[in-house]
């Protein structure tokens, strides 16, 4: 339903903002990537002094 909306938008918009909409739109894409990617590397610190035991190893070998 909000996309249905968001398309009802688009379909009214005036043609004078269309690249700045499509801009903002795609600013919002690269937010989202770059937010994601920062939770992954601060996990991945975190997780890292588990992932490097001589168990973890040892427990992965066979796969």
């Amino acid at each position: 339903m909000k996309k249905e909306i968001l398309l009802q938008e688009i379909e009214n918009i005036p043609e004078d903002i269309i690249k700045e909409t499509v801009d903002f739109l795609r600013f919002l894409k690269q937010q989202r990537k770059a937010e994601s990617m920062e939770i992954t590397l601060a996990s991945e610190s975190s997780l890292k002094k588990d992932w490097l035991k001589p168990e973890e190893d040892e427990a992965w070998q066979n796969l």
